[in-house]
């Protein structure tokens, strides 16, 4: 009723149409150039560290400078990136996945002072705001979640270890002297809305202990059943419970079936998961998405947990540089971290990494043990 009550004809359903809700069309956004070229490129290449350049059918060229950016800013500094597309690219600009910003010029005479321009804006403790880099065989920005900031149920910052790792990792941002991409990411618990289950290199933040249960408020703050359906594995059954010479409404946690998800958090604020000890990072690697040499692969844990060490995640940055380290001085060309790791064996990677090797490694279920681990009584770790 409400769509014959506005006007709406299902005979003519584009007829007094109100376009103008939600996101412009993205058509609109394009820089005249790619607009022209739209799905008639030839080919592109990267000529330096963070520049590259795509060539169309028509001989047309597209000049691109990339830059790191960050998940989270703020309204001054997303007004000098803007500032800076309208003085040297015609206003626009794009993000990519990975929060990086790209501006775009269609010269190659243009991008000498777009590049000298970015590279001259620093912050006042001396860092760069836009250092160009992240492109071809080397470290690109680590696409994260929202940690602390934003999330109700983390068991890591995100944007703090995100920091920390990136300034152990910017030389490899800046330059391209891995033998391959490296694709890091983080995510702030298991829930995973950070691609860290195929990554390179992935960041996860760990719960290690059942939600905490405020049984006097519970029942005046909750919809029980609702804590309850929105727990994935059942662990979580009404209860009553004595609270102050009182029979009161509550839950009963099954510790051993509870897979530390906050899912029940999210529906009852007096089931909290968060905990200062308890709570901590998960070191994954191994994973991608591309089909070059060898499948698509799934991130495997190679550090079962490192204490949240805010603000600069010391234990954590060191471990990712040693990885980083040990795989550029010993992958092929083209080898992408996993793809070295199976080559040489991953009892060696650990070796290599200097990393301990423990029960907490070992896959769960049976198919993926036959293709990650060793499962010979031969062999010995």
């Amino acid at each position: 009723m409400a769509f014959v009550s506005s006007g709406y004809d299902p005979k003519e359903p584009m007829k007094d149409r109100i376009t103008d809700i939600g996101p412009r069309d993205y058509n609109e956004f394009y820089p005249p150039v790619i607009a022209k070229n739209k799905g008639k490129w030839l080919y592109h290449e990267i000529l330096e560290p963070g520049v590259l350049v795509h060539v169309a059918e028509s001989g047309d060229e597209v000049y691109t400078v990339r830059v790191g950016g960050a998940r989270l800013m703020s309204v001054t500094h997303i007004r000098e990136i803007c500032e800076i597309a309208d003085k040297h690219c015609g206003g626009h600009l794009r993000f990519t996945t990975r929060n990086n910003i790209e501006f775009m010029v269609d010269s190659k005479d243009k991008v000498a002072a777009l590049k000298k321009d970015l590279e001259s804006r620093k912050f006042a403790g001396g860092s760069f705001k836009f250092p160009v880099g992240g492109t071809g065989a080397g470290i690109t920005n680590i696409v994260h979640t929202q940690g602390w900031i934003h999330c109700h149920t983390p068991a890591t910052d995100a944007s703090g270890p995100v920091k920390a790792a990136m300034d152990v990792l910017f030389d490899d941002f800046k330059t391209m002297r891995m033998p391959a991409h490296v694709r890091v990411s983080l995510a702030c618990c298991l829930n995973m809305c950070g691609a860290v289950h195929c990554s390179d290199i992935a960041i996860l933040g760990y719960h290690r202990k059942p939600p905490l249960l405020d049984h006097e408020y519970l029942d005046k703050l909750c919809e029980i059943p609702l804590a309850i359906a929105a727990c994935p594995t059942a662990a979580i059954k009404p209860a009553k419970v004595e609270f102050g010479g009182k029979t009161l409404n509550s839950v009963a946690v099954n510790n051993e079936r509870c897979m530390y998800c906050g899912n029940c958090y999210t529906m009852c604020p007096s089931m909290p998961l968060s905990d200062t000890e308890g709570d901590g990072i998960v070191l994954m690697v191994g994973g991608k998405v591309s089909n070059r040499i060898s499948k698509p692969e799934f991130s495997k844990v190679v550090v079962a947990f490192i204490p949240n060490e805010a603000p600069r995640w010391g234990k954590t940055t060191d471990t990712i540089k040693r990885i980083v380290e040990a795989y550029a001085a010993d992958a092929k060309k083209y080898e992408r971290v996993g793809e070295w790791a199976e080559r040489i064996g991953w009892e060696r990677f650990f070796d290599k990494c200097e990393l301990e090797f423990t029960h907490h490694l070992i896959d769960d279920f049976r198919d993926p043990a036959y293709y990650t681990w060793r499962h010979t009584t031969q062999f010995k770790f």
